[in-house]
């Protein structure tokens, strides 16, 4: 039972987060919801290679400049667990490609909570907007209810 781990990186321009509609895969524990880009760890690479080749492949853009803002883990009773490195970028170039994995588009950061997002990236959009500190946050679910959050090593009210 390996843990997985993974990138996921929220791309910023004028106040917008790029995220990403998850339309296009079945058999997607993110389907119809939205989040950002990036996905799992390939052999021997680093979180930075992840990012940018996941970057790269969902959306045609190279990063220039990024920043990791945090470690989340996953943990589920449906899922293996999961260590997600946790990035934004607002330096970057080329132009946005079609995605396979869904459908890519520009969102207000205001508005960000208001789309089909898990319980749990709620937390840590928060945290990105409100901190400049490096923050480890676990989320631990049950089926698709957020049942424990742990923010640094302290657990924290979900509300």
């Amino acid at each position: 039972m390996g843990a997985s781990l993974t990138t996921l990186c929220y791309i910023e321009k004028d106040n917008k987060y790029l995220m990403l509609h998850r339309i296009k895969k079945e058999n997607d524990i993110n389907k119809d919801k939205w989040n950002g880009v990036g996905g799992h760890f390939e052999k021997d690479e680093t979180p930075e290679e992840c990012l940018l080749r996941e970057v790269k492949e969902e959306t045609g853009l190279t990063l220039n400049r990024f920043k990791l803002r945090g470690v989340i883990t996953f943990l589920s009773n449906e899922f293996h667990t999961e260590y997600m490195f946790l990035y934004t970028a607002n330096d970057f170039s080329g132009e946005i490609v079609e995605c396979d994995e869904g459908k890519l588009e520009w969102i207000e950061k205001a508005k960000v909570y208001d789309l089909p997002i898990w319980e749990g990236d709620k937390i840590f959009f928060r945290l990105m907007e409100e901190s400049e500190e490096f923050f480890s946050l676990k989320l631990r679910y049950e089926g698709n209810t957020l049942v424990e959050v742990v923010l640094n090593g302290r657990e924290i009210n979900k509300t």
